[in-house]
């Protein structure tokens, strides 16, 4: 009994000191920060049946782009955002691949809205709007989180001699959302309906026209 004790706590020491607690660690913290990026892309997704629903009682003739939104939605609802995901690199890009579409789609709707004004002064499409803004300002921050805290993990993983310990259990890279600019993520996108009128430009105020000089007195 006691050689065993023994052997654990020798065999404790020796993965804590090759990095085995500090990848489990950075794991825990890389599945959390992806569930946060999943809830936030769900809560999205829970909004776009009501939003399409409010377009189409103004805009009915835009069938085009309401189509185009539900079949996004669809699409991204069929795929199992799981954390099994973030070791598989292509069910990753498949996944990001939806969401952009879906964020695509859901960009030229909002462009169609501007052309009904009775659509933007809706009660229903504010809240929606607002609801919507919102989503994208978390979207936008679990994303940023997501990528830290992967891009620490991979590093670790890839370091001597953790990398050894990181083979041993079969602990990979785990893949990334891919940006052209991973500025932009700390903002998210800005959604307006133009719920305001801007307001005309002032035209000029012309001087008066100078009076004639007074005839000189005879």
């Amino acid at each position: 009994m006691r050689v065993r004790l023994l052997m654990t706590f020798a065999l404790a020491t020796l993965l804590g000191g090759c990095g085995y607690n500090r990848l489990q660690s950075m794991d825990e913290g890389v599945k959390g920060a992806w569930a946060e990026v999943v809830n936030q892309y769900k809560r999205r997704a829970d909004l776009i049946p009501n939003l399409v629903n409010a377009v189409k009682g103004y805009a009915a003739q835009e069938k085009d782009v309401l189509i185009r939104v539900t079949e996004a939605r669809a699409k991204v609802g069929s795929i199992q955002a799981t954390p099994e995901m973030l070791n598989d690199e292509g069910a990753f890009a498949q996944f990001q691949q939806a969401q952009g579409e879906l964020s695509s789609a859901l960009s030229r709707l909002l462009v169609v809205t501007e052309n009904y004004p009775q659509l933007k002064s809706d009660a229903l499409f504010q809240d929606l709007q607002a609801q919507l803004e919102g989503t994208e300002n978390r979207i936008a921050v679990a994303r940023k989180r997501y990528i830290e805290s992967v891009r620490e993990y991979n590093t670790t993983v890839r370091q001597f001699p953790v990398n050894l310990t990181a083979m041993l259990f079969g602990m990979k890279v785990k893949p990334n959302f891919t940006v052209e600019n991973e500025a932009e993520i700390a903002t998210a996108p800005k959604v307006d309906f133009g719920t305001g009128a801007a307001a005309p430009a002032t035209a000029p105020v012309e001087a008066p026209a100078a009076l004639p000089a007074p005839a000189p007195a005879r």
